[in-house]
């Protein structure tokens, strides 16, 4: 029999039980966040009919789109009529169509798993989660202000700085081809090259620019104004030149002041040359860098034209995304403990079995986290698994303790074990929790898990 490669595939990832834990408290963070800032949790389909995907992301986006052949009848054909999502934000402006039952100004959240075929490396997969925020239904520049307060909000609360909200305009960059003489028919391939500033830089943007069919004498002034060490000064004065230079950097300055003074740890500065090169952003874009990464950690827009596609009317929308992936390689290996039970509860023989069970519903109705060992095994084995899942006591009750109705709590840090009363077994673990630094814990889940803390 072949061989079967048991790895992952390409750009995806197994995740192991202490990673699925953090990534789940930081989930459970940015959720918290989301909805003290007014968000709403919404969910849609992990795939999408083609057509609603395709047409949204560009040149380069639709390419990276992973699309489902037809099936059945139709399979032979080896045409697509389904695709996994690319983003979230697409989906939500189908959703929005879909739904006009929920009146605007909507705000919602969604965390969900996206596809790229993309190029894997360091950070970059092609299955990943985001966590988006938007507004649906509020032209106001406060509703982009806020994205940038609310992911702010997110990004302190999981313990990062020193990130920058390097924010720009769509109106700005189409006031920035018109003040290099760019034709207006080259813009949206001017801006993909643009977009690729980080990747190729001062050089690679204006060799490329030249490629697509900008003038050598405009690519040059370009290149120029990139090296410059007054860039974003030349950018402003070339701006002030454009009526639409002018209304792009007034909407700037505009989310600049409203954000000043109120972001926790996060900066905001004005990116001149930043893109975004999807097609459906229409207003103020933004992307998150951080000292530590060479890459951004989540981004963001306005795109007022996207939702009109679905819905046949103009709705203006703006939102921001976060990227985990990124982010849990800043956070770095972060304390899992909280993952591992508090206690594992031992089955000394059969004929014990029903007692153990309820011991162990006895704890976990008392908030504790019970792990009861569901084997038959000699009881070196059991000690070995609770030490292996982390666990800071073992539970020990044979037919002597039965006979004393006692019960035996052994400390997996110590080795010591003490003989407690069976009625006072909830205490007495609680007793020790506390002394461990756990009793809030254990007094939380006793709250939300229908039991009484002793």
């Amino acid at each position: 029999m072949a061989s079967i490669d048991t790895g992952p595939a390409s750009g995806t990832r197994d995740h192991l039980p202490p990673e699925v834990a953090r990534r789940e408290r930081v989930f459970a963070l940015i959720r918290e966040v989301f909805e003290r800032h007014g968000f709403a949790p919404i969910d849609t389909p992990a795939f999408e009919r083609l057509e609603v995907l395709t047409g949204k992301y560009g040149e380069e986006g639709d390419q990276l789109i992973f699309k489902i052949l037809r099936r059945g009848e139709h399979g032979e054909t080896g045409e697509a009529d389904l695709a996994l999502r690319y983003d979230l934000t697409v989906p939500l402006a189908r959703y929005i169509a879909a739904h006009p039952e929920l009146g605007t100004p909507f705000k919602r959240y969604h965390l969900g798993t996206v596809w790229r075929a993309d190029r894997p490396g360091h950070g970059r997969f092609r299955e990943f989660t985001q966590c988006d925020a938007d507004t649906v239904g509020a032209d106001s520049l406060v509703a982009d202000a806020e994205t940038l307060l609310t992911l702010d909000a997110a990004l302190t609360a999981l313990g990062l700085d020193g990130y920058t909200f390097e924010l720009n305009s769509r109106p700005a960059l189409r006031g920035l081809i018109e003040a290099y003489a760019i034709p207006p028919e080259l813009e949206q391939s001017a801006l993909v090259a643009i977009d690729k500033l980080d990747k190729v830089g001062p050089e690679g943007v204006a060799t490329e620019l030249a490629e697509r069919g900008v003038s050598e004498q405009a690519a040059a002034r370009f290149r120029a104004d990139l090296e410059a060490d007054d860039a974003a000064d030349r950018v402003r004065e070339r701006l002030g030149r454009t009526e639409r230079g002018s209304a792009g950097l007034g909407e700037v300055d505009t989310v600049i002041e409203l954000v000043d003074g109120h972001l926790q740890r996060g900066q905001v500065a004005f990116a001149p040359y930043l893109a975004r090169g999807l097609d459906y952003y229409t207003g103020p874009i933004f992307e998150i860098r951080h000292a530590g990464l060479g890459s951004s950690i989540g981004s963001g827009g306005r795109y007022d034209g996207l939702l009109g596609m679905f819905s046949g009317r103009e709705i203006p929308a703006t939102g921001g995304s976060l990227g985990v992936e990124r982010i849990l390689l800043l956070l770095g290996e972060a304390d899992v403990s909280e993952s591992a039970p508090d206690v594992v509860v031992t089955v000394m023989d059969d004929s014990l079995r029903g007692d153990a069970i309820a011991l162990a519903t006895r704890l976990r109705r008392a908030g504790v986290r019970a792990d009861l060992f569901v084997d038959s095994a000699r009881m070196k084995k059991q000690l070995r698994y609770a030490d292996r899942r982390g666990a800071r006591f073992v539970i020990v009750r044979g037919a002597d303790e039965v006979a004393a109705g006692t019960v035996g709590v052994k400390d997996l840090r110590s080795g010591e074990q003490v003989d407690v009363p069976v009625e006072a077994l909830e205490e007495r673990v609680q007793v020790l929790l506390a002394g461990d630094g756990r009793t809030e814990l254990a007094t939380d889940r006793s709250m939300t898990d229908g039991g009484t803390t002793p």
